[in-house]
């Protein structure tokens, strides 16, 4: 398992170099030029200003300069400042990607408390109405847009049955009542999209399972009917579940743009498109590096949690 664990980490760490050259290459080809836009509108047609920019802002060196320069500060966590007010890279991710993962967090299991249980529900009730109705819900679920149902619920629960804040941010630590109203709406509308996929991949492959010779067996012996469904067919069922969950975990850090502009929840979604309007280069490379690492590493723990559910992974 050891061995198992360390290529994995190998894996990772090649995986992340990868993503971040590729990063600072696309992002060298975006068009507009950084120095022009912090100078402004009035002093960017001045050459002398904006030569002077540019070689403040390390622009005036060779691309392969610039590279090497960026990547060895990013193996110290320095991803560098922000073009626009020289605010470390860091600290803003710092501010913003603690919400967006509590977002992600609990949005997942609420999720897998939803899906889990009504996909085995209906895998048990093959073709009968149950089935009919929980299939069709989730069918519905996973093309109802999100800022639809965001919209929706900020119409009922918010201005309806005035239960829950529309939107906003409190921090947890000056009011955990209020930051648990203002999460509670976001969270709900991520998860009940995401619930509906891990229905139905649920009971996909809860049916393939009790199909199975050793499932028929358990229960020619006489097993109990929970025993065999949850200890001997959920159990081999479980991963292409884990699959899906680990997939939308990572996608949830750098996709919940629309949820957290509808809900003014403020995470990295809304940084990275923030800065991509101001063609502020460092912290786009920093907002993206950090979200493809979260994702490769939410990847890292799903194939490592295979190895410990399934000994012929490893």
């Amino acid at each position: 398992m050891a061995r198992f664990v360390g290529v994995k980490l190998y894996t990772l760490i090649l995986q992340v170099w990868v993503v971040s050259t590729l990063v600072f290459m696309l992002i060298h080809l975006m068009p507009g030029d950084p120095a022009a836009l912090v100078l402004g509108t009035e002093r960017g047609a001045d050459a002398q200003a904006l030569a002077e920019m540019r070689k403040t802002l390390g622009l005036d060196q060779p691309l392969l300069q610039q590279y090497i320069s960026w990547i060895s500060s990013f193996v110290r966590l320095d991803m560098g400042n922000s073009l626009f007010d020289q605010t470390a890279v860091s600290t803003f991710i710092a501010q913003r990607l603690p919400n967006t993962i509590e977002l992600a967090v609990v949005s997942i299991i609420l999720a897998v408390i939803i899906g889990v249980p009504l996909g085995i529900a209906a895998a048990l009730k093959r073709q009968s109405f149950l089935d009919l109705l929980l299939s069709s819900t989730a069918a519905l679920g996973i093309s109802f847009p999100v800022y639809v149902l965001g919209a929706f619920l900020i119409i009922l629960f918010s201005f309806q049955l005035q239960l829950l804040p529309a939107g906003g941010f409190t921090p947890f630590s000056e009011d955990p009542a209020k930051h648990i109203q203002r999460l509670a709406l976001p969270a709900i509308t991520l998860a009940l999209g995401l619930a509906a996929s891990i229905a139905r991949m649920t009971r996909s492959s809860m049916l393939e399972t009790l199909g199975k010779d050793y499932v028929q067996t358990h229960r020619a012996k006489g097993l109990p009917e929970w025993s065999v469904v949850f200890k001997h067919a959920f159990r081999n069922a479980i991963i292409p579940v884990v699959t899906i969950i680990g997939l939308q975990l990572g996608n949830l850090i750098g996709g919940t743009v629309l949820v957290e502009y509808l809900f003014n929840w403020p995470g990295m979604s809304t940084l990275l498109v923030n800065s991509i309007g101001n063609r502020d280069y460092p912290l786009i490379q920093g907002c993206i590096v950090v979200m493809a690492t979260f994702f490769i590493v939410v990847n890292m723990l799903v194939d490592i949690l295979y190895g410990l559910m399934d000994p012929r992974v490893r």
